[in-house]
């Protein structure tokens, strides 16, 4: 989707679902980049955000209370957000395997940029020397997910600053720019991540460059 406001997307999400629960649409996997925002999920507790409403206005970051699992994260440019809508009903409605599924994801997506990553017990995301680069969060309606991972590529990483990431304290956030000491092409980025989503989730790739077009054919049937 590009670079896009965060509620235009949570939005779109939710349509999806109903689409996706009516059958009307396979499985899909949304990419985009938001512009700055922090959001709180339903684990959040409200000490992890560390400044006030008026210093986001100012700083020009919005701030949503939000229905995925997790506590607090930020979404911004160079951040690559990846939102998979899938029925988990056929494959076994177990939300523990598909998180750690998602983990796995990334970390295949991180060790193809030369980057060996891996997970901390009992924590939930991708490190890559210590450094957390990839957060995950995720929500389901009738067993159909939304929400999802964002992986931090060129990240600035000065707007984690702003929050305690996941209330965790313990290990800083890093990017897979600072961790390869040069930025990175988000394409590319996005490619790997679809091209192991694919092969991990068994699916057969179809790009979507329109979907608003695609979406209205569908409902319009």
């Amino acid at each position: 989707l590009g670079r896009t406001r965060y509620r235009e997307v949570w939005d779109l999400q939710k349509r999806l679902v109903v689409l996706r629960h009516q059958n009307l649409i396979p499985d899909c996997l949304i990419f985009t980049e938001h512009e700055p925002v922090i959001t709180m999920g339903r684990g959040t507790s409200k000490e992890n955000l560390l400044v006030s409403p008026d210093i986001l206005k100012s700083k020009e970051v919005d701030l949503f209370e939000i229905e995925r699992g997790g506590d607090i994260t930020f979404h911004g440019p160079g951040q690559t957000v990846v939102y998979p809508i899938i029925d988990l009903n056929g494959q076994g409605r177990d939300l523990h395997r598909y998180l750690r599924d998602l983990e796995k994801l990334v970390i295949a997506t991180l060790n193809d940029l030369g980057l060996e990553a891996g997970v901390k017990p009992g924590l939930t995301g991708v490190w890559v020397n210590n450094h957390k680069l990839a957060a995950i969060g995720v929500a389901v309606s009738k067993w159909i997910t939304y929400h999802g991972l964002a992986l931090n590529v060129n990240t600035d990483l000065d707007f984690f600053k702003l929050i305690r990431p996941c209330g965790i304290t313990a290990y800083p956030v890093g990017s897979i720019a600072q961790m390869l000491k040069n930025q990175v092409d988000m394409e590319k980025v996005n490619d790997l991540l679809a091209e192991n989503f694919a092969g991990q989730f068994y699916y057969e790739i179809e790009r979507v460059d329109n979907l608003e077009t695609r979406l209205l054919e569908v409902t319009s049937r």
